[in-house]
């Protein structure tokens, strides 16, 4: 069975302004100091999933610039562009059905994130290889849970019954339910529990499971798709595209199917997964100093602790800083406490709501 990467790279990274923006998200940034996150993400399943068989589901204000950076490997004709955002569950039909038209047939569809870093690769490719397996000897649902090492609450969470449904190749579990993000008191229940996994938001199944879930329980999403579907590899494409999509649903992956389906297992993994959501996470790539401190800038201070000081050459001081987060792109200065980091994405609201959309 043929097998084919979805990367989802469409999102506006908001918590990780005001270095990333709507024009450069995160993904098309190089964070890690090896290349962008999106490049690093394609050459991460390599040896697991041709690099050619390799789908892009962005947007179109993101699109020039992902076809001039992105990896060698992607063909233009893999870039599938979103006139306008619908959330995941639209992002993942178009991405199966253009599968579909691909591959003539039945395939394997693994869908990724563009913006998470991993230590460990190899581990990695031999759980997301043993996943696809599952995937393919059977009709589920698989996504892959990181056994979570602190309670977070920037996470979300899958809860899954005890017992293993299966133990070749690997271990598989039936989900329970998938829970939001926690506050403190519950993620470390959940973590005390021992029945808990971080949702990584990677899943993996056949073009044809994915799509009769989504006959099943989002049949107006479905119909509304099927014009595109039909038009995709005619000269209607594009125009069908920009005429249907405003109309689909806008619903996540997860409340649309993942919630509802009795199909979804579990896999656990553990390679060193961060999801690099927010400044906080920067301390998963870089390790902090004796101080606490994570500085990428020009930067002198005194006594400044437990802090996160980005720059863009500019010179920063600090005295007295503890917990901070301090983010200087030239244009914006961004400074909220560290436990903060997650309401960021409201200051772009806000700017977007008092029209200063030169800085969004």
């Amino acid at each position: 069975m043929n097998k084919y990467a979805t990367i989802l790279a469409g999102g506006g990274g908001t918590r990780f302004w005001p270095l990333s923006r709507q024009e450069i998200p995160k993904q098309l940034l190089n964070i890690s100091g090896n290349d962008i996150m999106l490049n690093d993400t394609i050459e991460r399943f390599k040896g697991i999933i041709p690099q050619e068989n390799t789908v892009i589901v962005t947007n179109r204000t993101q699109a020039v610039l992902l076809e001039s950076i992105m990896h060698s490997s992607v063909q233009k004709s893999n870039i599938l562009i979103e006139p306008v955002a619908r959330n995941t569950s639209a992002s993942i039909l178009f991405a199966a059905f253009s599968i579909q038209q691909m591959s003539e047939g039945d395939s394997l569809m693994v869908v990724l994130p563009s913006d998470h870093y991993i230590t460990d690769e190899p581990q990695f490719r031999l759980t997301l290889d043993e996943a696809c397996t599952v995937a393919m000897e059977s009709n589920a649902i698989v996504t892959i849970g990181i056994k979570p090492t602190f309670p977070s609450t920037g996470y979300g969470y899958i809860a899954y019954d005890q017992e293993p449904i299966a133990v070749k190749p690997v271990a598989v579990y039936d989900v329970a339910e998938f829970v939001e993000k926690p506050d403190f008191k519950k993620a470390q229940g959940y973590l005390a529990s021992g029945n808990y996994l971080w949702n990584s938001g990677i899943f993996i199944w056949k073009t044809s499971v994915i799509i009769d879930n989504f006959k099943r329980y989002l049949p107006r999403l479905y119909n509304t798709m099927l014009p595109i579907s039909e038009a995709l590899g005619t000269d209607q494409e594009q125009e069908t595209i920009n005429r249907i999509y405003p109309l689909l649903q806008n619903i996540s992956i997860d409340y649309g199917i993942l919630e509802r389906s009795d199909e979804v297992v579990v896999l656990s993994g553990q390679f060193g997964w961060n999801d690099i959501g927010s400044w906080d996470a920067l301390g998963a790539i870089f390790p902090p100093d004796d101080e606490g401190n994570i500085i990428k800038a020009n930067h002198v201070g005194i006594d400044t602790r437990n802090s996160i000081i980005y720059g863009n050459g500019r010179l920063i001081t600090t005295i007295g800083v503890d917990g901070f987060i301090i983010a200087d792109t030239g244009d914006a200065l961004m400074i909220c406490p560290k436990d903060k980091a997650q309401s960021v994405k409201d200051i772009v609201d806000l700017l977007k709501d008092k029209g200063m959309l030169e800085y969004v």
